[in-house]
């Protein structure tokens, strides 16, 4: 059944907006955006990539869970309603799956929203297929991250989303080389990404960073997660360390690393083109191709075993630029 349209998904903790698009009878692809982003300023790029697209529309159904209150249009989240905590986002993508009647998924998440999905990864693994994880995090938020991220949260509560915020997520997300300077004008994806960080009501993206402030370390549980990963990170993201502490943390048999050069965190916006290939290769081992190929209905899909000359640094991509791999 081809169904392109958004859901307002009751859960313990508030309605989630959900925005499906695809054919609901393929397997489950479920994203999950960073900080103040939903699913059309975090993962619009990849997915307007032609070939991209095609390739994963091909193959999957996709279910872009926005934070609460993330969505477009959002209302504020009202003061009396219950402060979710990450665990609460993690237990509120179950609820999603258990509403569409989904089993297990393949799900991509960026950065907070790869927190999130590792997190529910961890606690119900016989729901997760595969992780796509972009610039994540993994680890609780060092001592200059909970106090940048302790002044936004300050910001947004007195004054919005206000310049000085906008700034700070801007930085977040992308490179110098997009954001510009004085010599340089801001790229096309930042000035749209500015315009669609007006439209966030701050009382909401408030609640996602104190979650997200009050985030606990699972690097411990990373070794016993046998879900395949594949972790996308870009040299100039401020996470950068935490993809690669990530990576060193989760069991090499089924997890590799690919940083993208001259990129922030937002790889499916800054760079999404450098996505591709890995990606193939990846689902490759779950039996997708972006050949046609039949797959059956709801298949959960099998994973086969990736030979590692698929994970090869060559075969991922060395040899195109902007694109390097480090295979953990």
């Amino acid at each position: 059944m081809e169904n392109d349209q958004e859901y307002l998904v009751k859960t313990r903790c508030g309605m989630v907006s959900v925005a499906v698009f695809g054919d609901q009878d393929k397997p489950a692809l479920v994203t999950y955006p960073d900080l103040a982003l939903n699913h059309i300023s975090c993962f619009q790029g990849l997915f307007f990539s032609p070939e991209v697209n095609s390739f994963l529309l091909h193959n999957f159904c996709i279910y872009h869970i926005s934070p609460p209150g993330h969505e477009v249009g959002a209302a504020p989240i009202g003061s009396d309603d219950l402060m979710p905590s990450v665990d609460d986002l993690a237990d509120q993508v179950l609820e999603v799956l258990n509403f569409f009647g989904l089993g297990a998924v393949m799900c991509m998440g960026v950065t907070a929203g790869a927190y999130v999905l590792t997190l529910f990864a961890m606690k119900y693994r016989q729901r997760v297929l595969g992780l796509i994880l972009v610039s994540p995090l993994c680890r609780a938020p060092s001592w200059t991250e909970w106090l940048l991220n302790k002044v936004m949260s300050n910001l947004l509560y007195f004054y919005g989303m206000c310049g000085v915020v906008k700034e700070l997520l801007l930085k977040r997300y992308f490179s110098q080389e997009v954001r510009g300077s004085v010599e340089e004008s801001e790229s096309d994806i930042v000035q749209a990404c500015r315009r669609l960080l007006d439209e966030r009501q701050s009382i909401n993206v408030q609640q996602f960073l104190e979650a997200m402030n009050g985030r606990r370390d699972l690097s411990e549980g990373l070794r016993k997660l046998h879900c395949r990963s594949l972790i996308f990170v870009g040299e100039n993201s401020p996470f950068h360390s935490e993809a690669l502490h990530m990576t060193s943390k989760l069991d090499r048999r089924y997890s590799a690393l690919v940083e993208v050069q001259a990129c922030g965190s937002i790889v499916t916006e800054e760079q999404p083109h450098a996505m591709l290939i890995p990606l193939d290769y990846f689902l490759m081992g779950f039996g997708l191709y972006r050949s046609t190929l039949s797959v059956s209905r709801r298949s959960p899909l099998s994973p086969t075993c990736i030979s590692p000359e698929l994970l090869s640094p060559e075969s991922m991509g060395l040899k195109l630029k902007p694109i390097k791999t480090r295979i953990s």
